[in-house]
């Protein structure tokens, strides 16, 4: 191969190399910055441009899309003097492209250093306890912090979160304790609590128990002297109706001499049981007196030929 073979060679991928950089094609939510012979000419937005070649150049490339950028765990030291370690994640935004490319060397390590010494001076305020209860103030406080100082590099801040607050193992394990401390107390309290309140109930019970207990005593013996009044009157008016059936016979012809038969009957009776019971036998003086007995009993009766006032109805 010739010398000028090769010149020819060189030539021709010269001028396609310079003509394929002519042509540029920005893909989309991205802009490219283009510098003519070092200095700012315009910036291209998505889409198919010619350049001058080797008089433009592609100098930047930003990306327009929402970034994510870790921020790397570091050790604070809380108010009450507590090392802690802390990481977290940040999101932002360019929005001006020249500002982001003219406006400073890196902005995404700018970023991640204010971020990481905002976080510091602001957990520097708060106490231990405190941190993981206001982490929104804590994540409120570093997107402040960084998008006042990108704002000149044409960066928007949207938000920043933490991710993790790491405390010392001592003081993990104290919180253990304090933790542990905390669940068995409410738990002794429910337990009191249900203890209290199956006492009250069990007392309720009772009480009701014996509410009925009573309640049925009361109408038990309502029953009763129910009945015995019931039975007493149904007695009485047995007997009222006996005694009008006893007085209507005595009346009827022959009454009187079955009353003197039942009564002189009744008397030796009684008088032959009151023998059986001694052993010395009682003879009256005169046995004329069971006649005298039996004259006495008939003339109550003939002198009652009148139903008593008590029998009727």
């Amino acid at each position: 191969m010739t010398t000028s073979t090769v010149i020819l060679i060189i030539l021709i991928l010269f001028i396609l190399v310079a003509f394929m950089s002519t042509f540029k094609v920005v893909p989309q939510r991205s802009v490219y910055i283009v510098e003519r012979l070092g200095k700012y000419s315009r910036s291209l937005d998505a889409g198919f441009h010619i350049l001058i070649p080797f008089i433009d150049k592609i100098a930047y490339k930003q990306n327009l899309k929402e970034q994510a950028i870790d921020v790397a765990s570091q050790i604070c030291i809380t108010k009450d003097n507590i090392a802690v370690e802390v990481d977290g994640i940040l999101y932002l935004q360019v929005i001006d492209p020249q500002k982001a490319s003219y406006g400073i060397d890196n902005y995404r390590f700018a970023v991640i250093q204010i971020s990481q010494t905002t976080m510091r001076s602001i957990i520097g305020k708060m106490e231990l306890d405190k941190t993981f209860e206001e982490r929104e103030t804590v994540n409120g406080g570093i997107v402040e912090a960084v998008d006042k100082a990108s704002d000149s590099w044409g960066i928007k801040v949207s938000r920043y979160e933490v991710k993790n607050i790491s405390p010392p193992q001592s003081i993990k394990d104290a919180m253990e304790k304090q933790m542990r401390a905390e669940r068995e107390k409410r738990a002794l309290i429910a337990e009191s609590e249900g203890d209290k309140q199956a006492k009250i109930n069990r007392a309720e019970g009772d009480k009701q128990e014996m509410i009925a207990r009573s309640e049925g005593e009361k109408q038990r013996k309502i029953n009763e002297a129910s009945g015995t009044a019931s039975e007493i009157e149904m007695i009485a008016r047995a007997t009222a109706v006996g005694i009008r059936e006893i007085a209507k016979s005595i009346n009827e012809e022959g009454g009187m001499n079955a009353v003197n038969l039942r009564i002189a009957e009744q008397y030796l009776g009684e008088f032959g049981k009151l023998a059986k019971t001694n052993n010395t036998m009682i003879v009256p003086a005169d046995l004329s007196d069971i006649a005298g007995v039996i004259s006495s009993i008939t003339s109550v009766l003939n002198k009652s030929k009148v139903e008593p006032p008590l029998l009727k109805k």
